[in-house]
Parts: C-alpha cells; sequence; structure tokens
C-alpha cells in the first residue's frame, strides 16, 4: 500500500509540474491565411517538411516546391527559411498546411508599393501588346504601361493614326526589357500599372530647366496626329554630344502650326521636316510650341485689306451648325453666323451654300487681336456687286436690299424679272403716247394708254 502511496504522490507531483511548464509555455495556435515563418527540415518529390517550432511542423505540397521561395524565387533547400501562409491548421495528417505563393504574393505587392512610394526606377520585361499598350512582368506579378506613358523614343508614331500600325511598333518591344516605375499598386484589385516616361521624369526636368519660354529650338517633326505635331529637339549641353535618347519633345498644337485654319495637320507638315518653333509654355515635363509665332502675322494688317461693311469674295472651308468658316484669301478667315443665311431656321446652312465654293460675303465685324471676323452671306458671285478683293466695293441698291432684308438669290431673280418686263411696258407706252400725240386721237384712244400704262 506504501508503494501505491508513493505512486500517486509522484504522479500528482509531475502532473502538477507540467500544468505549471504548461502555464508558463502555452500551446500556440495558427489560424488560417496567417502568415508564419518556419525551416525546412526534409524535402521529399511530393512536400516539403517545415518545422514551426512552438506551432509544429507544417507541410508544403506538389508544384509550390518547385516555384521557389521569394520574389527571386529560390529553389527549396534544407536549413532555409521562408515565409509561408496558413491554408489549413491542421489536416488530416496532422500538419499545418503551408502554401509559399499566397506569402511570396503579398511580398511582392506589399515591394510593389514600396517601390511606388518611392518612385524607384525598375527594369520589365514586356511580355505582349495590344493597341491601347504593353503587358509587363514585375516581382511576378502581370501588369501594365499604357502607350501614354512611353518616352517619345518609344511613343509610336504614325501618320494616318492607323492602330494596327501601331500596334505592330508596339508588338516590336516584345521580349525586350524597359525601365520604369510603379505609378499604381494595388493587391485588392490586382492592379499594377507603370510608367517609362515616369522613370525619366527627373532626367528631362534637369534638361527642361536649361530653357524658358520665349526660346527658340531648332528640330524635327517626330509625329503627326489630328490635334497638332510633335517636335524633338536637344537641349543647349546636348547639341554636340547628344543621342536620340537625350533629346526631349514638345508638342505644336493644331492652332499654333500657322495663322490660317487648319483642318488636318498633315496638310502643314509631315514626319522628318525640320522646323524651328518658339517655347510658348513650359508646364512640369511638358513643352508646349508654336511655329506660326515665328511667322508675321497677317491680321496684323487686315484693316488695310478688308473693311467693315464691304462685300467679299470667300471660299467655305468648314460648315457646322452654328455657321460656316469662309476664307477670303489664303490667311484671313471668318465666320458667318447661321443666322446670316437664308430661309434660317427652316433651312440649314449646306441647303443654302456648298463646301469649297466661293460666295460674296459682308464684312460685319473685324477683331485683329483675337483673329476673328464676322461675315454675313450675300449671295452667289457673279451678281450685280462687282467686289475688288483688296478694296471695298461700290454697292448696287440692289445689293444692300439683299443683304439687308435676306432675301433668296430665286427671289432677286424673280424681282429683276419684274423689273424688266415694267420697264419694257413702260418703253411701249412711251412709244405709244408719241404715236397718239402724232395722229392726234381722240379721248377713246387716250383712255386706253392710260389703262395700259396703270397695267
Amino acid at each position: 500500500m506504501t508503494n501505491s502511496k508513493q505512486e500517486t504522490e509522484v504522479k500528482e507531483e509531475t502532473s502538477s509540474k507540467m500544468a505549471e511548464f504548461l502555464e508558463e509555455m502555452p500551446v500556440k495556435v495558427v489560424k488560417d491565411g496567417e502568415k508564419i515563418t518556419g525551416k525546412i527540415v526534409d524535402i521529399t518529390s511530393n512536400a516539403a517538411y517545415v518545422d514551426l517550432e512552438s506551432f509544429g511542423a507544417g507541410i508544403i505540397y506538389g508544384k509550390e516546391i518547385k516555384d521557389g521561395f521569394g520574389l527571386n524565387r529560390q529553389k527549396l533547400g534544407i536549413g532555409d527559411k521562408i515565409s509561408a501562409v496558413v491554408v489549413e491548421p491542421e489536416n488530416e495528417e496532422g500538419y499545418v498546411e503551408l502554401s509559399i505563393t499566397e506569402a511570396v504574393r503579398e511580398e511582392a505587392w506589399r515591394d510593389l508599393v514600396e517601390k511606388q512610394e518611392n518612385k524607384e526606377p525598375v527594369s520589365v520585361k514586356i511580355l505582349d501588346a495590344n493597341k491601347g499598350g504593353l503587358m509587363i512582368e514585375l516581382n511576378g506579378m502581370r501588369g501594365f504601361m499604357p502607350v501614354s506613358q512611353l518616352t517619345a523614343e518609344h511613343y509610336p508614331r504614325v501618320e494616318d493614326g492607323d492602330k494596327n500600325k501601331i500596334l505592330d511598333i508596339l508588338k516590336g518591344f516584345i521580349d525586350t526589357e524597359m525601365t520604369v516605375c510603379v505609378i499604381a499598386a494595388d493587391e485588392a484589385e490586382d492592379k499594377l500599372i507603370v510608367s517609362e516616361k515616369e522613370a525619366f521624369k527627373d532626367k528631362e526636368k534637369e534638361f527642361i530647366a536649361e530653357f524658358k519660354v520665349g526660346d527658340i529650338v531648332e528640330g524635327d517633326i517626330s509625329g503627326v496626329v489630328d490635334f497638332g505635331a510633335f517636335v524633338k529637339f536637344l537641349p543647349p549641353s546636348k547639341e554636340k554630344t547628344g543621342t536620340d535618347e537625350d533629346k526631349l519633345e514638345g508638342l505644336v498644337h493644331i492652332s499654333q502650326l500657322d495663322w490660317q485654319l487648319i483642318s488636318n495637320p498633315r496638310d502643314v507638315v509631315k514626319v522628318g521636316d525640320k522646323v524651328k518653333a518658339k517655347i510658348i509654355s513650359i508646364d512640369d515635363s511638358r513643352i508646349s510650341l508654336s511655329i506660326r509665332d515665328l511667322k508675321n502675322d497677317p491680321w496684323m494688317s487686315v484693316e488695310k485689306k478688308y473693311k467693315v461693311g464691304g462685300e467679299y469674295k470667300g471660299k467655305i472651308n468648314k460648315i457646322n451648325h452654328f455657321g460656316a468658316f469662309v476664307y477670303l484669301d489664303k490667311d484671313i478667315h471668318g465666320l458667318a453666323h447661321v443666322s446670316s443665311f437664308p430661309g434660317y431656321p427652316k433651312k440649314s446652312i449646306d441647303e443654302v451654300v456648298e463646301m469649297d465654293k466661293e460666295y460674296m460675303w459682308k464684312i460685319m465685324s473685324v477683331e485683329p487681336n483675337s483673329h476673328r471676323m464676322g461675315l454675313k452671306f450675300v449671295g452667289e458671285v457673279g451678281s450685280e456687286s462687282k467686289v475688288e478683293t483688296e478694296h471695298p466695293p461700290v454697292k448696287s441698291q440692289k445689293s444692300v436690299n439683299q443683304a439687308s432684308a435676306g432675301q433668296e438669290s430665286e427671289e432677286s431673280a424673280k424681282v429683276d424679272d419684274t423689273k424688266k418686263k415694267v420697264e419694257k411696258k413702260e418703253v411701249k407706252n412711251e412709244e405709244k403716247k408719241k404715236e397718239t400725240k402724232t395722229k392726234n386721237s381722240d379721248g377713246d384712244d387716250l383712255t386706253k394708254i392710260e389703262a395700259l400704262v396703270t397695267d
């Protein structure tokens, strides 16, 4: 009995000590999705075993063993310390099931966010291309670089704006590498956007600092688009040693190409043309240029050539819902408001006039400083008003009446015919009166003649 009592006391003492130990070192329980670290202790063809210390033993299955760990995807080896995410706290075999892929993904996105915040230039591989830009890979994540974020060196300039031609140029970058900066990294939306322009922004700013508004630059037309033309030029410090990579690029808006009204920039310039341009604004890394500012402004002498109230020939260049743009010569144009056309508002402008055809116009206002001229439709060329382009015309009463009343040309023709008929009748009546006086006809004949005059 004594031995039995002693064994019981020993067990109670041991149990008490174990309880104290467990209180001091409580068992840790992992949770699903928790990130955990451990050391690889064994690798088989199907699994890798991980010592998680107080969390127990972990296991990694399948393809992830070959994929490796970390941002550089290092091959797993015994003794390697790894970070992994808990997939299952305890599987059927009693292991903590782990995933390296999820941990690597989390680490990759955290690194991308840091790169974005630090504006760190990195090298990326171009995987594919579409009409909107390039697909890239960074930290094992797929991302996108819009066409607008390419530098001037790589931006696709296509004369006719053909999207298929642009795509062909972009496809030429596949399997190459470019230096970029991360401009958007959002793990929740799985969105990664990069920019080549941003990576070279500081270098551009350094070169741009060599210029000021008003400076004249010389360069080549590097691209023509619907809204203007791009010009590449070297900064002063690189004029002798610079390469294409050192060139800056500025935009000449369509309105700054020439003083005349331009509908298509391709009618004025083409890629490869050597031009001089004036810097009219610098906004961060954007440079705006003007070619027209280096040409004489024809509007400064417009009032010597065209007078308010005068009527002149002009060709219609453009028609829209509010009026027609008319060129009086190659440099000077004006706007004829829709209300100045006969038949308004029942008739549209294109029912009255035709594109690229000349008509007579009356100048209602001229504003040289703002390059504006208000016109009013008069009628077809070749009417009774004979107009000289250099001087204000001598207007007939008929022309004045047409302009003020807004009569249509058909109505004017009818009035002319009526006047001619009346004039012929008056001539005949005069002749008959003379014949009557000569013959000394009686009162009945005079009554007949008066009736004819009344008609």
